[in-house]
């Protein structure tokens, strides 16, 4: 067996596509046992999500609500495969005009091609747009892209220094935070 916490899920997994996750974790193990346990790994997600044994954040589903109200365009773009899922079992899908996941681009984060495909459906520049992210990867993707970046981290951890700002909870998180960011 491995050993493995928390904060090596946070360092080798977070924020990055399934199988580069995986990969970070087996390193000696072939690529088709890679492949193996990150599918088991997602077949297990998979049921998670039919039962609906996830969080969803109340201040998070208050951001979305205050955005949607001054009427921003709103996307998620996530390296998970189920994120569509997931929101339509959440009863959210409804509050995003776009939706990447995982298996939408060919480079996942930290390349920024994730985000960059959601400011494309939203015809929106990436300069005028904030990405909220609780990964070290998704920073450095949205930094990448040119994005304006919120960085949630309990640990405010390495790699969280690049967000433009960084919140230890969901519950920091604010319109007029967010709004803050756009000084002009």
């Amino acid at each position: 067996g491995y050993g493995f916490d928390f904060a090596d899920y946070r360092r080798l997994v977070d924020g990055r596509p399934r199988f580069d996750g995986a990969r970070a974790v087996m390193v000696d193990h072939s690529d088709a046992e890679v492949r193996d346990a990150a599918e088991r790994k997602n077949a297990y997600y998979r049921e998670m999500i039919g039962r609906g044994e996830f969080v969803v954040f109340e201040a998070a589903l208050r951001l979305v609500d205050q955005c949607r109200a001054r009427g921003y365009a709103l996307a998620t773009a996530s390296s998970s495969v189920n994120v569509n899922d997931v929101l339509v079992k959440a009863g959210i899908r409804d509050a995003f005009s776009a939706v990447v996941g995982g298996d939408d681009v060919a480079r996942g984060k930290p390349a920024p091609d994730i985000f960059l495909a959601a400011v494309r459906q939203l015809e929106i520049p990436a300069h005028e747009c904030v990405v909220i992210e609780d990964s070290v990867f998704g920073v450095r993707a949205a930094k990448a892209g040119g994005f304006r970046c919120v960085g949630l981290s309990p640990e405010a951890g390495a790699g969280f220094q690049d967000a433009d700002l960084v919140l230890a909870t969901h519950e920091e998180l604010t319109i007029e935070g967010l709004e803050a960011l756009f000084p002009d």
